[in-house]
């Protein structure tokens, strides 16, 4: 019981720790629709490495319940993020 324990509180320090430190940065491209300073691969490979997480966290079913909430919000911020990236390079060209 002491090691679930234990388990489930770094789950949600990290959790916590991953959706507050990814969230205003989108919510800031979001408001100001400014892209130019992400790099679209790096973005890709930051949202292929959510989406996977997520799908373990969805595998592990209990145990993977902090992979799969974290993942998750973080994966949707990324695709309006990517969405955004996309029509902005669009629109310069």
């Amino acid at each position: 019981m002491e090691h679930q324990l234990l388990f489930d509180i770094f789950g949600w320090v990290a959790s916590i720790g991953l959706i507050f430190g990814y969230l205003p940065q989108a919510i800031q491209t979001i408001r100001t629709r400014n892209t130019d300073g992400i790099s679209l691969p790096g973005f890709i490979m930051m949202a292929i490495g959510c989406f996977a997480f997520v799908l373990q966290g969805w595998m592990l079913g209990r145990e993977g319940v902090f992979l799969l909430f974290t993942n998750l919000i973080t994966f949707t911020c990324s695709v309006i993020i990517f969405v955004i990236k996309m029509k902005n390079d669009r629109a310069k060209k």
